[in-house]
């Protein structure tokens, strides 16, 4: 199992976890909201009880003071209806809004504002039936304030620590990726420095081969010296991750067509290469990395063909969004479409001794580097793969009028 799965089934584990707390968050919150409106219920029923013996209990002095007590300490907004249906009375609701008119010019009496309260406390519990003086009375009550924040809490928790869990995956990514290209830089760096020193041997002993034994025309030595350029030009690659490339005005088919010329007499004469499409098509290019680009995936390509098979480019101009499509086909074995987004992830590699840095590297240049994008627009296991390049055209139109 290598890293990204791994690091996929922990991720699947923790949002399951979450998910469990969560769930018994609402459950516990739910319990304890339904005990509550129990208890609501009873000492509304209790109310009710005592505003009908409320006359009687008031004779008494001895239960005059808990009667007024119970009566204007509910906790629970109420509203009394007579027989036809017409509010008679009410108690908790908001006193800002229910005063009579010429009590205190600074508050308002709304007549809407106690429909709107009876309306809900209908939809929410059915009226206790009471009678006071021989006439019959329906008491409608709603829940709480407290028993009304108390429904939305696990919700509103789950919101905050979601919240809190999106802050702290996207800052631990953030340092994660950061960490990753002063990794990649400080190594692209240090290899660059450490080819410098055998390259320049290199070259010296070619030049005392071809004086030495009179070879200045041997093809041999000739081959020497263009891959001893080539690792001139690894080099130079190297040395420019980190730093900001230089992006010139190139032909993508000329680029590209060079680049295979050098590629296809290192590779078996199995895979035959072609290049079709638009010639003049150009765009913004830093060629040795650029190359770097090409040749990953040339190698993956010529890779996934186990025995005889086709690599082809194609180069497609998109008139209408000024963009370049660079479609590089192999005949190989295929990817997965379950693997198309993980094959660009580091360490990803299906070789015995790839490191899976090639499709990560080549990512990040064409991204990075070039403002482009690269993915893997269609595969069939068996068949090959198509990965496309999407790069900004350097030429302009400017539509034609009449």
């Amino acid at each position: 199992m290598n890293p990204y799965q791994k690091k996929r089934r922990w991720k699947f584990f923790l949002l399951i976890f979450a998910i469990l707390i969560g769930i018994a968050s609402v459950f516990y919150t739910d319990s304890f909201v339904k005990k509550m409106e129990r208890e609501e219920a009873d000492q509304f029923h209790l109310w009710v009880r005592i505003q009908e013996r409320a006359m009687f209990l008031y004779d008494n002095d001895d239960y005059r003071d808990v009667v007024e007590t119970v009566r204007t300490n509910t906790k629970t907004p109420v509203i009394m209806t007579d027989s036809t249906g017409m509010i008679s009375s009410f108690f908790g609701l908001d006193s800002t809004k229910t005063n009579y008119p010429d009590s205190d010019p600074k508050l308002t009496y709304d007549s809407l504002y106690f429909v709107r309260q009876l309306r809900q406390m209908k939809a929410q519990h059915p009226p206790d039936e009471m009678n006071f003086l021989g006439k019959k009375f329906k008491a409608y009550y709603r829940d709480s304030f407290i028993l009304t924040q108390l429904r939305y809490f696990p919700y509103i928790q789950m919101g905050v620590i979601f919240l809190f869990l999106l802050t702290a995956y996207a800052a631990f990514s953030s340092a994660r990726r950061d960490e990753q290209d002063h990794v990649w830089v400080g190594l692209a760096k240090e290899t660059a420095h450490q080819l410098g020193t055998p390259i320049s041997s290199l070259m010296a002993w070619t030049e005392l081969m071809k004086s030495k034994f009179d070879a200045e025309d041997d093809p041999l030595i000739a081959e020497m010296e263009n891959d001893i350029k080539r690792l001139e030009i690894i080099t130079d690659r190297f040395s420019k991750i980190g730093s900001k490339p230089i992006l010139e005005d190139h032909t993508v088919y000329i680029v590209i067509s060079d680049f295979i010329r050098y590629f296809k007499v290192r590779t078996s004469d199995k895979v035959k290469f072609s290049i079709t499409g638009d010639e003049q098509v150009r765009a913004m290019l830093n060629v040795p990395l650029f190359d770097w680009v090409i040749e990953n995936l040339l190698k993956n390509a010529a890779n996934a063909i186990e025995n005889e098979g086709s690599i082809s480019i194609n180069i497609i101009e998109n008139l209408a969004k000024e963009q370049v499509f660079i479609d590089v086909t192999d005949t190989g074995k295929g990817i997965p479409r379950s693997k198309f987004d993980a094959v660009f992830q580091p360490g990803y590699t299906t070789r015995k001794r790839g490191w899976g840095l090639g499709l990560s590297l080549t990512k990040r240049i064409v991204e990075n580097y070039h403002s482009g994008e690269i993915f893997v627009k269609d595969s069939e296991q068996g068949k090959g793969t198509t990965f496309r390049i999407i790069l900004k055209s350097s030429l302009r139109y400017e539509p034609t009028t009449a």
